[in-house]
């Protein structure tokens, strides 16, 4: 019987079904489509891919994506620097700077055992308030006492921002953890 398979394809594959939600279907058309369809489309990809792994970095006092040693955001000088939303990626950072609601800074803590407490410290300097921007979860109600116990002393308001129930979903599709927290935030009409 022959060999029908063809390794640069599988191996392919492969890497694009390593992406996260990318099963082996969409795997598939993708390198189909890379390799077959639009391989000028394909090599501006690798060149992005190549390009952005050799110069994006962690920000220096944030750990936000950055080319630079600061990222834009803690470069910027109109930034409310008394404000700082604690998120767990810097993926979280471009969702909130895309809701154009917060000016102020960004610190990312991803879990409690990366944390630095020197470099939480530097990055709490000059700030009057925290406010964790993290999903619910028994790991980052830890994690936000965790950061206001290290913080304990220091003049700093701490917040959080409001969960519940998300525009336009029905009650049946809510999970119990966001329908609990809804009730308990409930507010005045």
């Amino acid at each position: 019987m022959k060999h029908t398979k063809i390794e640069a394809f599988e191996n392919l594959v492969e890497a694009f079904q390593s992406l996260p939600s990318i099963g082996k279907k969409s795997a598939v058309r993708l390198a189909y489509h890379a390799v077959m369809e639009d391989g000028f489309g394909a090599m501006k990809l690798a060149h992005a891919l190549e390009t952005g792994v050799n110069t994006i970095q962690k920000c220096r006092k944030c750990h936000n994506m950055s080319e630079d040693e600061l990222c834009a955001i803690c470069s910027d000088p109109y930034r409310d620097t008394t404000k700082l939303c604690i998120v767990q990626s810097a993926k979280d950072i471009l969702t909130i700077e895309e809701s154009r609601q917060f000016n102020g800074v960004y610190y990312v803590v991803s879990e409690v055992s990366d944390m630095d407490e020197a470099h939480l410290f530097y990055a709490v300097e000059g700030v009057e308030e925290i406010i964790f921007a993290f999903p619910p979860s028994i790991a980052t109600d830890t994690m936000i006492l965790y950061i206001e116990d290290k913080l304990q002393g220091k003049e700093i308001v701490f917040t959080k921002i409001a969960q519940g129930v998300p525009t336009g979903v029905e009650l049946e599709n809510i999970d119990v953890m966001s329908l609990s927290r809804a009730l308990e935030s409930r507010v005045k009409i």
